[in-house]
């Protein structure tokens, strides 16, 4: 079977990583994949959104599956594109149809899907322009800190957490009335401030069966011990050490299992990955947002643990078979550590020649931001690469993983190196 990839990013190197190893592969498409993915198949430049050009790809090169990496194609309605089409509506896509993705596409679909379905999350009311002083209002109700979510895509920076209720006045007044985040910040979800620990469950669905993936945890703040800004992500650890055998029932039954029976009496198709970012709140977890594809750099060490067949996988969850299915895992600890440029997640310069990247040894390589200039690897975004290692322990992958990091040379090279330290 022939596939395509649509993605650039270190969670798309990883899926042909694991594609590559299927016996049912024949050949590897990624559009427009990296210099990592290159060596796996063919990469094809084009974007992930345009559709027409996805549809020439497909038919041209007889594609059998399309798998779906970033969010954006998705909320624009890249399944139901091939459902309509006659030339296409036969190849299975891997990620739900517009109407599900919405559960990522809008923070207060997604709440008001929560709590139609009795699913823990946090308070929250959703405020626009026109409605600006009953925001300020229900800020006054609040205890300090201020959660402010834009309501649509905003590239994972839609979110503020603030000390002053001042503050938090000003800033929702600049997201729905200087649109702060474009036109995803037009309605903005005011939500109660939960104080736990954070991991990520991820699961694979094919509408009715599902598979609970390993659960994960990832470092999102640029500097050392989760300070400074807001970055796509610096780092991940699977599996997460607190979410033992109680959590995860806890996880399943009042979360993981109400989500997809919820998709179901909702009329809402869905076949592809739920991303649960969760929040541990004295053992009892609690759902923060819905994604509806993998998690990046939580895909670079939750994907490597998978010991089955992801295309037999994604097979059954096209052909609504999942239930048939096992899911064998790799028992050990695997650590993600990203490096990326300089002045990520600001400004930054990209075309910086890569070094040493086949000195690695005891770490699985997924580039990210990188590109292909003749044989020369060059940097091509903020987050460079991720080096993925395996260990009894965290802290035993975790230390093949920094040593890996250390081989790989680029100007301006950082990470960080305390990724798992609140673990």
């Amino acid at each position: 079977m022939n596939v395509l990839i649509l993605g650039s990013g270190g969670r798309e190197h990883t899926f042909a990583w694991k594609l590559a190893q299927s016996p049912l592969l024949t050949k590897l498409f990624i559009a427009p994949g990296n210099a990592g993915t290159d060596a796996l198949g063919e990469n094809v430049n084009i974007k992930v959104d345009d559709f027409a050009a996805i549809k020439t790809l497909c038919v041209d090169k007889q594609i059998g599956m399309v798998v779906v990496g970033p969010e954006d194609p998705l909320v624009k309605g890249i399944h139901d594109f091939f459902l309509a089409d006659a030339d296409l509506k036969n190849i299975p896509v891997i990620g739900p149809q517009k109407a599900g993705a919405e559960l990522e596409g809008s923070k207060d679909f997604a709440k008001e899907f929560l709590f139609r379905h009795n699913i823990p999350t946090a308070g929250y009311q959703t405020f626009t322009a026109d409605n600006l002083e009953e925001g300020y209002a229900f800020l006054d109700t609040l205890k300090a800190p201020y959660v402010l979510k834009a309501d649509g895509l905003a590239a994972g920076k839609g979110v503020l957490i603030l000390n002053s209720v001042e503050e938090a006045k000003a800033e929702l007044k600049e997201m729905l009335t200087e649109a702060k985040f474009g036109a995803a910040s037009a309605k903005v979800v005011i939500e109660e401030f939960l104080d736990g620990i954070e991991l990520s469950v991820f699961v694979l669905t094919d509408g009715e069966n599902y598979k609970v993936l390993p659960t994960a945890k990832d470092y999102k703040r640029i500097g050392e011990g989760d300070t400074g800004l807001n970055t796509g992500g610096m780092g991940a650890i699977s599996p997460v050490p607190f979410a033992d055998d109680v959590l995860m029932e806890k996880i399943e039954t009042r979360i993981v299992k109400p989500t997809v029976d919820g998709l179901k009496k909702d009329g809402i198709p869905y076949k592809g990955f739920i991303f649960i970012g969760l929040i541990n709140v004295d053992n009892e977890p609690i759902v923060i947002e819905y994604n509806v594809r993998m998690g990046d750099p939580e895909t670079e060490a939750v994907l490597p643990r998978i010991k089955s067949d992801l295309l037999e996988l994604f097979q059954a969850v096209g052909n609504g078979t999942l239930n048939e299915k096992t899911l064998e895992l790799d028992p050990r600890y695997a650590t993600a550590v990203m490096m990326v440029s300089g002045g990520y997640p600001e400004a930054y310069q990209k075309g910086k020649v890569m070094t040493g990247i086949d000195s690695v040894e005891d770490s699985i390589v997924f580039h990210a931001g990188t590109k292909l200039e003749g044989t020369e690897v060059q940097t091509n975004g903020g987050r460079v690469m991720a080096l993925t290692s395996f260990g009894d322990t965290m802290n035993e992958a975790l230390a093949k993983s920094f040593a890996s990091a250390e081989k790989v040379k680029f100007e301006g090279k950082y990470y960080r190196t305390d990724i798992g330290f609140d673990l």
